[in-house]
């Protein structure tokens, strides 16, 4: 699996297993056979595409977007909009979203959070 615990500028395509501890100052593709941690943060929008996989621990900057036949689990925090195009959107309760969350298709599912953390 390949880490990455610097900073990074400009767009990336994700197409390996890739953990990232670091930043990416750029937008983000996670493509088919890829599977990403986001332990870290993204300065612009995260595309998860067809057969890509995500798990956000850290925080995106910009949108979240979710295309069909891709999963996403978000435990993070999203500054911008989440938006589902057909995938599979999981949002757990420690997670923050700022914008709105918007399923134009697909599958989304926000786990309610405590009483005591709103």
């Amino acid at each position: 699996m390949r880490e990455e615990r610097g900073q990074l500028s400009g767009d990336l395509t994700v197409d390996e297993p890739f953990n990232l501890w670091g930043s990416i100052a750029g937008n983000v593709s996670v493509v088919k056979g890829a599977k990403f941690y986001v332990r870290g943060a993204i300065h612009g929008n995260l595309t998860v595409e067809e057969g890509g996989r995500c798990h956000i621990y850290g925080q995106v900057i910009g949108d979240l977007f979710v295309m069909e036949g891709a999963k996403v689990i978000h435990s993070g925090m999203l500054r911008g909009n989440a938006i589902n195009n057909g995938g599979r959107l999981y949002v757990d309760k420690h997670a923050r979203v700022i914008g709105r969350v918007t399923t134009n298709q697909g599958d989304t599912f926000i786990q309610p959070q405590d009483e005591a953390a709103q």
